[in-house]
């Protein structure tokens, strides 16, 4: 039966807007973003890999002296990597403070208040991370992710098509694009672009779950259940299928029934 599509409940919460918060290949993968700052850990130390232990590292490094920007910097990546959101947006604020115009500071405070569903606050921090002039195309799409957070998505696709320009083909980009196009209904748009997407040989699992999640959408879930269960072991298949099958079923929910967790996963690439 055709699946029907209720953006509503597909719009990404803050809960998805968690960094580093699901393995790439496991049934989450959806709701995993990555970090815009790359590695920020001290050059002269290999960064923890653990995320608890990378927390109680680099917080006694910052603790030591708040105001040193690489301090905030490391300790506010793994705050938010460990799922401290509120915290971390707490720390890089306070080090935005301490070190006005710091650009990298920016553009990780503005990620942590997308973390915490402050999308407008967030772009409008992202603005002030890098100019028109000299424009980062990871920001950029940011961004774009905010605005779709906040239902303006022509606004939102000007900031992919942009970032775009400066990264020709980039998979997170197209995916971000191509969920916005989902989340206005355009479901022939989104394929194009989540398939554009998918052909990269840089595209990573999300992709190939958000293109069956769209393929799903439109009543093509024998070809979406094949797209997500592709190059994946067969226990990681079984999960993204069943995860699947949950987000289209959500769509199908009696009206008046509990809203669960949304699944758009608007991506903030490296």
């Amino acid at each position: 039966m055709r699946q029907r599509f209720s953006p509503a409940r597909l719009l990404a919460s803050a809960s998805l807007i968690a960094v580093v918060a699901a393995s790439l290949g496991g049934c989450t993968a959806m709701s995993k973003l990555s970090d815009v700052t790359g590695s920020i850990g001290p050059k002269a130390e290999a960064a923890p890999t653990d995320p608890a232990r990378a927390v109680e590292a680099y917080g006694e490094r910052y603790r030591a002296n708040p105001k040193d920007a690489d301090a905030a910097l490391a300790y506010g990546q793994a705050l938010r990597t460990n799922g401290q959101r509120a915290q971390a947006a707490a720390v890089l604020e306070q080090a935005t403070i301490a070190n006005p115009g710091n650009k990298p500071l920016l553009a990780q405070y503005g990620r942590a208040l997308a973390d915490n569903g402050n999308f407008q606050q967030a772009f409008d921090v992202l603005s002030k991370a890098h100019s028109p002039d000299n424009p980062d195309w990871r920001l950029l799409s940011v961004q774009g992710t905010a605005l779709d957070q906040m239902g303006r998505h022509d606004e939102a696709r000007s900031y992919y098509a942009s970032a775009l320009k400066v990264a020709p083909g980039d998979p997170g980009v197209l995916s971000n694009l191509g969920l916005s196009y989902m989340l206005s209904r355009d479901l022939p748009k989104a394929e194009d672009a989540l398939r554009q997407a998918y052909a990269s040989p840089r595209a990573n699992a999300r992709v190939r779950q958000n293109l069956g999640l769209v393929v799903g959408l439109q009543g093509r879930f024998t070809e979406a259940e094949t797209i997500v269960k592709a190059d994946l072991p067969p226990d990681q298949a079984a999960a993204n299928v069943a995860y699947l099958k949950d987000m289209l079923s959500r769509n199908d929910a009696p009206r008046g029934a509990p809203k669960r967790t949304p699944v758009a996963s608007l991506s903030q690439p490296d």
